[in-house]
């Protein structure tokens, strides 16, 4: 394979080769600063393998052209693995540094690649001549999308227009990761530590366990901190019967990335959105948001915006009704302000338990971390055949880092799995999934390559010897960013470019929002929601209270995110005279004052810490995505109603073979078809919150 070709001269060779345990690296054999060595080798050593491609004289084939370039770059694969999951979940000021260095190097040397008019030649003539190639459907489909890619990455551009795109992307990725780490830099230095029993008053003692925990980490032993993880402030806001400690927290919360000063991402999103819309003008799009759009299932802004607005306009209309209802509590214990938005959580709580005899605190006690990570893999085992074997002898990087080897149903490792849970100083906030490999069949010894994956969450430590109890939201989260990674490791297709997650992105969230569903199937709940004194399953009666409860609060949970997906689209359709010199806290509070934005809510995220949006473009003008996969999954698991099981084997051997293990080798549309046998309509979502 090309890769072979590269240098390693002066590199770790822990880093060149992974000889650790299961294959994964061996972590402990590599230094920081080793990173710094391996990208100064892999990088050129990439180019290298790109020009033996371009300039090669023989006419171009699928296999010395795309299959090549496919393999290209096996030294910078390996490093990049390693150093971007670093970055995010373990990072320090020399990971940092190197961030931020590497950031517009790597635009650099992309952009090189991709504006390379001898390597796009020979793509183009293979896929001009596509249909006289012989390609069977999966590599005709990665021929496509590496010429789209190309095309969408400036290759038809003249010299002039090359050379400012490509500075352009470089000052985008020096701009996102500045957004970043601004916001990880408010998040890891605030800490409200609270000093007096009083201080406590309301707080579940779980919660306060947590943040003695938090507040000991922090350097405050025998206090207790709220933290800016969802994990503690949520609960916070949500139990505490200070108003003024709520108001505080509430206010830092929604201030990251707002500060002056070395840490104010108003300037990064300026420019960030004038120079997005530059972009997409020279790729002749009429807006950033038409070229994101432009290869997904919406397609265009415009069925975005109808399909948000209809969510919008519903969303509004039982928020209104839920503000009354806040406010009546509020004035039966004789106060006289308004619903504020450090309020709703506080008394939206009440109102459930009011109304339904329930609340989030009678149910926490049955969700400890270990059941419900129990209960991920055990979903995994009924609908897919798989099982789980955790590695406690062998080390990742972290000492909290769990590891499992994942089985086929024949008993071979078809992935290797990390669970990072915990929240720690050092890592940004939020739950995801990524890999440091993905899963192909390129290899030169035929086995193919064996995905890892890592789901990373923010969850609160408890004391030792204490177990950590999480939310109904904590679980669904953790099902979610497991459904991703999932993906992931169940992926079944021959080329790397194709691989697991890289689908369009308004497909990629179907797989994780669908999981989500399994945690409420009643044999999971029964089994492994079980009291974490007791043992005893959760009752049958909270568990009708709770399905009871299912859709309430849910026009606050609509109007948050649903504000935040129109602002999202709202700075990326701006052209770039409009986009010239924006204020994003003007800009944003002048699209929430046209929605008439409900004065008791925030957006979910705020566009000065919306990280999806601005650390990255990876959901820009995409954050739509999880509700247009939310029409998908409730759908796709109207499926599994309809069979009358939640675990029906022939539908989950469809779901295994369209949605979870094709990778990007389908179009998105083709492989919801092949599975449901149609494209859904919103109205199975508007069922599922209660809107319809």
């Amino acid at each position: 394979m090309t890769g072979n070709s590269t240098k390693t001269i002066d590199v770790n060779p822990a880093i060149a080769a992974w000889n650790g345990p299961l294959g994964l690296p061996e972590f402990a054999k590599i230094a920081d600063r080793d990173l710094e060595a391996a990208f100064d080798a892999a990088l050129p050593a990439h180019l290298a393998d790109i020009e033996a491609i371009a300039n090669n004289s023989e006419a171009p084939t699928f296999e010395n052209t795309i299959v090549a370039l496919e393999l290209a770059g096996e030294l910078l694969d390996r490093a990049s693995g390693i150093f971007w999951n670093l970055s995010g979940a373990n990072t320090n000021d020399t990971l940092q540094a190197l961030e931020r260095k590497l950031s517009p190097e790597f635009s650099r040397h992309y952009s090189a690649i991709m504006m390379n008019r001898a390597l796009f030649g020979r793509i183009d003539a293979l896929y001009r001549d596509r249909d006289g190639l012989g390609l069977d459907a999966e590599a005709s489909r990665v021929l496509e999308l590496t010429w789209k890619s190309f095309v969408r990455s400036g290759a038809q551009l003249d010299d002039a227009d090359q050379t400012r795109l490509a500075a352009i992307n470089e000052r985008l990725a020096t701009l996102g990761t500045a957004f970043s780490q601004n916001v990880l830099a408010d998040e890891s230095g605030y800490a409200l530590v609270l000093e007096t029993k009083e201080d406590l008053a309301g707080l579940p003692d779980s919660l306060v366990a947590s943040m003695g925990a938090a507040a000991a980490e922090r350097g405050h032993a025998g206090k207790h901190a709220v933290t800016l993880s969802r994990s503690i402030i949520e609960p916070f806001l949500t139990f505490s019967t200070r108003r003024d400690l709520r108001e505080t927290a509430f206010q830092a919360w929604i201030a990251r990335g707002e500060h002056a000063g070395e840490h104010d991402n108003r300037p990064i999103v300026t420019e960030m959105v004038k120079l997005r819309a530059e972009k997409a003008a020279l790729l002749g799009y009429d807006s950033f948001a038409h070229f994101k759009l432009d290869n997904t299932m919406a397609k265009t802004p415009e069925t975005v915006r109808s399909l948000l607005e209809t969510v919008w306009e519903k969303a509004c209309g039982r928020a209104a009704e839920e503000t009354a209802e806040l406010a009546g509590l509020i004035s039966a214990e004789g106060h006289n302000h308004d619903v504020a938005p450090w309020d709703w959580r506080h008394y939206s709580e009440k109102a459930r338990a009011a109304r339904y005899d329930f609340n989030e605190a009678e149910i926490k006690p049955y969700l400890q971390l270990e059941k419900m990570i129990d209960a991920a893999f055990h979903t995994a085992e009924n609908l897919f055949g798989i099982t789980f074997r955790k590695h406690d002898d062998v080390k990742a990087y972290h000492p909290d880092v769990r590891i499992f080897e994942v089985l086929g149903a024949d008993g071979k490792r078809i992935a290797v799995f990390l669970g990072d849970y915990f929240a720690r100083p050092s890592k940004r906030s939020g739950a995801w999934m990524s890999s440091f490999q993905d899963q192909h069949k390129l290899t030169a010894d035929g086995e193919g390559q064996t995905p890892i994956v890592v789901n990373v969450s923010n969850f609160a430590k408890a004391p030792a010897g204490e177990p950590v109890l999480i939310t109904m939201d904590d679980a669904r989260t953790l099902f979610h960013e497991f459904g991703h990674a999932l993906h992931g490791m169940l992926s079944d297709v021959t080329y790397p470019s194709i691989s697991g997650t890289s689908v369009s992105r308004d497909f990629v969230e179907l797989p994780s929002q669908l999981y989500e569903h399994w945690l409420t199937v009643p044999e999971v709940l029964q089994r492994f929601a079980v009291h974490h004194e007791t043992g005893e399953a959760i009752p049958e009666a909270l568990l009708d209270k709770m399905r009871a409860a299912e859709k309430f609060n849910k026009g606050f949970a609509n109007v948050e995110f649903t504000s935040s997906a129109l602002v999202d689209m709202a700075f990326h359709t701006l052209d770039p005279k409009q986009a010239e010199n924006v204020d994003p806290l003007a800009f944003q509070a002048d699209v929430l004052a046209g929605l008439d934005m409900p004065a008791a809510i925030v957006m979910r995220h705020a566009t000065l810490h919306f990280s999806h949006v601005f650390a990255g473009d990876g959901y820009s003008a995409g954050y739509y995505s999880y509700m247009w996969s939310g029409v998908l999954d409730a759908d796709a698991f109207l499926a599994f109603k309809e069979a009358g099981n939640a675990f029906d084997p022939a539908i989950a051997g469809k779901l295994h073979r369209y949605i979870y293990s094709s990778g990007g080798s389908l179009d998105p549309e083709d492989a919801y078809i092949a599975f449901r046998g149609k494209l859904p309509s919103p109205d199975a979502l508007l069922e599922k919150e209660g809107l319809s």
